[in-house]
């Protein structure tokens, strides 16, 4: 875009040039009207010559129009394919991208857009998740305008920086091969060492090495798949429950994490005191401790301590009023 717009610039500014400077030599013209002179020629204006022309100057006009007029025609044209192109559109569309990356903080980088980026990405906006995704082919997607979207190469740390990985939350590499995911995995974790990092495996043995190279989580979907499909023939009521209490937009019932903050009014209280069951009517399945220990069907008489994550499961509205309650300060409970 921009070497065609300072070649037209260039050619026009050269084909001026060369008519003024030639007037003012061969026929001994002031400035301005050699410039008049040489203005009209390449506008084919035609208001008639400025002065009468000698046989040079009439030479020289010739090869002005044969020259000039086809520099000004051929930026009149890559205008014209500017605009009709959208060529502008997409470098203020470009502008306008690289705005709201910038703004960006505390979000999610998804590498690779492919079946499983897909889902990842409906997930992600169904609980409107900031994010934004780094794919090669992004000319390919389809509904690609309504996602924020980078297109380059996602193992590239110059990518990674682009799409403000300092600033991001986490990170999810879904890309094709193992290898790919490797060399995210392992620029990412050198551009934010704190960044969760997420990565797909897809032969076994690569999850071992992913985790060295410094991912938090490594999800094997051919692994989970298979799982999937045994425990569905084996444990259909259980399989049935779970994807009920974990589908996105389930308005019924939904399964949530819902985190301890520091200062929290839950903080030294039993499940049973901050009434989490008896008053809201939810379950507490797990409690996630900040050691990374998880303790299953907690009773009621489990104390609840900083850095906890409990894992409910009740009504949407109600898992809301849960987050409020656990989110309020010490002698500030949230009224029920």
């Amino acid at each position: 875009m921009k070497k065609r717009i300072f070649l037209t610039a260039g050619l026009i500014n050269g084909a001026i040039a060369f008519g003024t400077i030639g007037y003012m030599v061969i026929e001994g013209w002031n400035f301005l009207d050699s410039l008049y002179m040489t203005i009209t020629t390449l506008t084919t204006v035609g208001y008639g010559e400025v002065h009468a022309l000698s046989t040079q100057g009439r030479i020289f006009t010739i090869i002005l129009i044969l020259f000039g007029v086809g520099a000004v025609l051929y930026a009149l044209s890559a205008g014209a394919k500017v605009i009709l192109e959208g060529e502008l559109q997409e470098l203020f569309g470009r502008k306008r991208l690289e705005k709201r990356i910038k703004d960006l903080k505390g979000h999610y980088i998804i590498c690779g857009y492919g079946r499983m980026g897909r889902i990842i990405c409906k997930e992600l906006k169904g609980e409107k998740v900031p994010f934004l995704v780094i794919e090669k082919n992004s000319d390919s997607i389809p509904g690609s305008g309504t996602l924020l979207i980078m297109t380059g190469d996602a193992t590239s740390d110059e990518m990674l920086k682009e799409a403000g990985i300092d600033r991001a939350k986490g990170l999810i590499t879904v890309l094709p091969t193992d290898a790919e995911n490797l060399y995210v995995v392992l620029s990412a974790r050198g551009l934010n060492p704190k960044l969760f990092i997420v990565a797909r495996a897809g032969e076994e043995g690569s999850e071992s090495k992913l985790m060295r190279a410094g991912a938090n989580k490594v999800v094997s979907p051919y692994s989970i798949g298979g799982l999937r499909i045994a425990h569905t023939v084996l444990r259909p009521a259980v399989v049935d429950f779970i994807e009920f209490a974990t589908k996105t937009g389930n308005l019924e019932l939904q399964m949530e994490e819902i985190p301890i903050p520091e200062g929290s009014y839950f903080i030294g209280r039993s499940l049973d005191q901050c009434g989490i069951g008896k008053d809201l009517g939810i379950i507490i399945v797990g409690i996630k401790r900040a050691t990374g220990e998880m303790r299953f069907n907690p009773t009621f008489r489990t104390t609840i301590k900083v850095g906890d994550t409990l894992i409910a499961l009740g009504e949407i509205a109600k898992l809301h009023k849960l987050e409020q309650m656990a989110g309020a300060r010490h002698k500030e409970p949230v009224s029920i």
